[in-house]
């Protein structure tokens, strides 16, 4: 296994190499074979039955998709100053762009939405181990097969959010940051500039700490290693220019409409009082800190059943990362990791709306913690040597290797067979069985909540149905053949209740309640 650590000041001096008694020629061979085995499980676990499991479709995924079909066929459709969409509660709006390129070419559907996603976290796994490989080849083999078979990231991977985009492009920003540590100039500066700015702005909540990380990392390295501060320091006004010029079209989104841009963020914050959490703040900290093992996030669709975001034994691996990482914080390249850890820890802290722990707002962890449990494998490897012999840490190699095989195997066992029970409500089925009725019905008319009316029009883009809000009185109800709601209260508040006793459930959840109802008029 790698050599101990290395006292030169650098990430690139500091990194660890691989010694094995095979030979450097069988190493790596086994190193590749071993990350084709890592990218093949990263795309099974995240493209298999893709097109039913999870199913349905979240208001927030038929937002994205609906912009991406808007960019292509409405026209004159763009995002303000082209980098955010105001609806759905305001976005960042790549992601989208990216689905409408897609959209392009396999057609505008749930599936190709999703499968952009899966696509992004199969990136997002090559990224995190390719940041991981800066501290050794076997380190980066190690922290991608966790993110390959991390179930925390194939359930984001799966779902078809802007969420997925910040695993890949919080990797390649810190491996951007590495590399103006490792080789210092204004080339490099200019380039960790820019790519810290693309992925602070433009992807999602918890990458907009990247310049908080970035400052407070220059703060430590002015104090713990003098030499590669003032490198930096040099570089520092090429990176604010670069920052600066691709972060300018946002900037101008947050001055001109600061409501609808930083309104997300303040709905969400423990600093508001109408805050809507699940449990006090001291509670929220706790499960926060505790999904390292204990704790799991209540929301389906980031989660399955609750389980924590790392299992123990990885959590133990991490820690042991955690280790090494302080031990070598005087170094450029380990404390800009160990940094990351706290600050993107920040997000899910003090962001209190909803669940608790909420691992969406954790992203900003991935390509972090991903680097620590590579690093904490070759710490154990290395502890085991030192105390042991050469057999022992082969069999701490193999335990690492047979727990990172056993998550994976675990992660795609319990989500692919989670029942439609587990996923019903939160991947909003109703809403999808109400837009494919209306489909098959010509002349159909809906009454749902602006909200859900956004898989309405994306899942019925091509032939737009009339959308009706709860409570709006309809001039003329014999203009539709038919009337489809979510409840039989929709029906009578728009309706009247003489036409809604007629209504009739068109589809009903697993435990056969009905949960679509149509009348006609």
């Amino acid at each position: 296994m790698p050599s101990g650590p290395s006292p030169a000041p650098t990430s690139a001096s500091a990194r660890p190499t691989f010694k094995p008694a095979a030979g450097p020629a069988v190493a790596a061979v086994a190193a590749v074979v071993a990350l084709a085995a890592i990218v093949a499980a990263a795309i099974f676990l995240r493209f298999y039955d893709l097109a039913s499991n999870p199913g349905g479709l979240y208001g927030d995924e038929a937002a994205e998709g609906l912009d991406a079909w808007r960019l292509l066929h409405q026209p004159g459709f763009h995002a303000d100053f082209f980098v955010w969409f105001t609806s759905d509660g305001g976005r960042e709006a790549l992601f989208a762009y990216v689905v409408a390129g897609v959209f392009n070419f396999a057609g505008a559907s749930t599936l190709a939405l999703r499968a952009t996603a899966a696509a992004f976290g199969v990136a997002g796994v090559l990224a995190i181990g390719h940041l991981a490989r800066r501290f050794g080849t076997w380190t980066g083999i190690v922290a991608a097969a966790w993110a390959a078979g991390s179930l925390w990231l194939v359930c984001v991977s799966r779902d078809g959010m802007r969420n997925m985009i910040v695993p890949f492009f919080g990797a390649v920003a810190l491996m951007a940051l590495l590399r103006w540590a490792a080789r210092p100039g204004r080339g490099t500066a200019i380039l960790a500039g820019a790519v810290t700015s693309l992925a602070a702005m433009y992807t999602y909540q918890p990458l907009k700490l990247l310049p908080v990380l970035v400052v407070v990392w220059l703060l430590w390295l002015r104090h713990a290693d003098r030499p590669t501060y003032e490198r930096l320091r040099a570089g520092a006004v090429p990176f604010a220019v670069a920052f600066l010029v691709v972060a300018a079209p946002m900037i101008a989104v947050a001055v001109t409409d600061p409501t609808n841009y930083f309104g997300r963020v303040a709905s969400t914050s423990a600093l508001n009082p109408g805050v809507e959490a699940d449990s006090n703040p001291i509670v929220h900290v706790l499960r926060t800190v505790a999904m390292f093992g204990l704790t799991g996030d209540p929301n389906a669709r980031h989660d399955v059943a609750g389980l924590p975001l790392l299992p123990v034994p990885l959590a133990i691996v991490a820690a042991a990362g955690l280790v090494r990482l302080w031990r070598m914080r005087r170094d450029a390249g380990h404390s800009l990791i160990l940094l990351a850890l706290p600050v993107f820890l920040v997000a899910p802290l003090v962001a209190t709306e909803g669940g608790s722990p909420h691992f969406l707002r954790s992203l900003g962890l991935a390509a972090p913690l991903g680097v620590a449990i590579g690093l904490g494998a070759l710490e154990i490897v290395e502890q085991v040597r030192q105390r042991g012999s050469r057999a022992a840490s082969w069999l701490a190699m193999a335990a690492v290797a047979v727990t990172l095989t056993a998550v994976a195997v675990w992660s795609g066992w319990a989500y692919l067979t989670r029942p439609v029970a587990d996923r019903y409500a939160a991947f909003s089925y109703p809403i999808v069985s109400l837009a494919s009725y209306a489909a098959d019905h010509p002349g159909t008319a809906v009454i749902l909540d602006d909200y859900s009316a956004m898989d309405v029009e994306f899942l019925d883009a091509s032939e737009p149905v009339t959308i009706y809000t709860p409570g709006s009185k309809v001039a003329d109800p014999g203009a539709h053949a038919l009337y489809l709601a979510l409840s039989l209260k929709d029906l009578a508040s728009t309706l009247g209740p003489q036409v809604t006793a007629r209504a009739q459930p068109i589809a009903w959840d697993p435990d056969g309640e009905p949960t679509v109802w149509a009348v006609t008029p």
